[in-house]
């Protein structure tokens, strides 16, 4: 196993596009590191770059304490996974996972010894004498993850590789992924544009976006505390809602979205230096919930109402502002309907409009 340490990280093309810009972070021995963002963001560079197959403009990249800057792929001790299965079509499940093996002039005990354990690990044992074309998507992606098992690397690096499956194959392979990392403790790398892979899966989560850093820590950490407003509308399903207005003093905090109109923030903590200010208030879904009409509470017009089974999302508009409160299946309103709402105003989140930062 080992750590993976990127120290102000830069990829620069000839024609002068800047692909990342200073990445630097540490990917801890043994954890599982995602690195999420919109595509054109950055993140599948920044694995190609630790994977040796770009090359790094700027900057210093360390596997196990040595810097790989100018080592080969070869040579980094790194396995990787595509998001296309890349299997040989002529070969049985046996002799893609043997492949790599046979290719570094391992010994035949030690080949055999190895595919064994990644098809037991994998549950490949009863297909061993299957070609890819026999089987389907989700176990082709576990004979792509037993390849890369085999090899018994000390980093594992994953570029999106549930993109090709389906909504239930998708849960299924992750929920594989995690049980082998927790089996293994092996460092991994995992690139995803899908933000529920990353808070699912990550230890630690980078948020990218434009080549830049936006925010790295816990799942937990960056739902609960976005650095700035793009990190709180990427990650969360529904996306948080943000709402563009002026903070003003009536009857306790409120946010005024134009005349007359008014959502109450009750007695968030804000700096008061931002009363009489345009501002951007971030509320979770979750957090805008139906309640009896009175002081703080204000009226939105109910437009689409989507049941999932165990909660329901309500796609609600006031004035010219739209928003989507997360409810219980209990008594769902109708189309049209004036849905009285209340704001946990202790749930709130308030960011310069200008910048994005958070305010604390």
């Amino acid at each position: 196993m080992a750590s993976v340490q990127l120290d102000r990280v830069r990829k620069v093309y000839d024609n002068g596009q800047v692909a990342v810009h200073g990445a630097s972070f540490e990917v801890a021995d043994g954890e599982l590191m995602v690195l999420v963002g919109p595509s054109g963001c950055g993140k599948s560079t920044l694995l190609r770059m630790i994977a040796g197959l770009e090359d790094i403009s700027a900057g210093t990249l360390s596997i196990g304490g040595r810097v790989v800057n100018d080592v080969a792929p070869k040579d980094r001790d790194i396995a990787m996974v595509f998001q296309s299965y890349a299997l040989y079509p002529h070969m049985t499940v046996a002799e893609n996972l043997a492949f790599g093996l046979k290719l570094r002039k391992h010994d035949k005990a030690t080949i055999e010894k190895r595919v064994n354990a990644a098809a037991e690990t994998l549950g490949l044992s009863p297909m061993m004498d299957k070609l890819p074309g026999q089987m389907s998507g989700g176990q082709r992606q576990r004979v792509a993850l037993g390849r890369a098992l085999v090899r018994e690397p000390s980093v594992f690096l994953l570029d999106e590789p549930l993109s090709n499956l389906d909504a239930k194959l998708r849960h299924s392979v992750r929920t594989e992924i995690a049980r082998l990392h927790r089996q293994l403790g092996t460092t991994m790398v995992y690139v995803t544009h899908d933000q529920v892979e990353a808070m699912t899966l990550g230890q630690r989560i980078v948020v990218l976006k434009d080549g830049e850093i936006q925010q790295i820590d816990t799942p937990m950490a960056l739902y609960e505390r976005p650095a700035n407003l793009f990190v709180a509308g990427f990650l969360g399903s529904p996306a948080m809602n943000v709402l563009q207005g002026r903070l003003v003093q009536a009857d306790g905090l409120a946010l005024e979205l134009a005349e007359g109109l008014r959502v109450p923030v009750g007695a968030a903590r804000i700096d008061p230096a931002w009363l009489d200010r345009d501002i951007s208030v971030g509320i979770r879904p979750e957090n805008l919930q139906p309640g009896a009409a009175g002081p703080g509470a204000f009226e939105a017009v109910v437009e689409v109402v989507e049941p999932v089974g165990n909660e329901v999302f309500l796609n609600l508009r006031y004035g010219a502002q739209p928003l989507v409160a997360r409810v219980a299946p209990s008594a769902m309103p109708v189309i049209g309907d004036r849905l009285a709402l209340t704001v946990a105003s202790d749930r709130l989140h308030f960011f310069d409009p200008e910048s994005g930062r958070r305010l604390e």
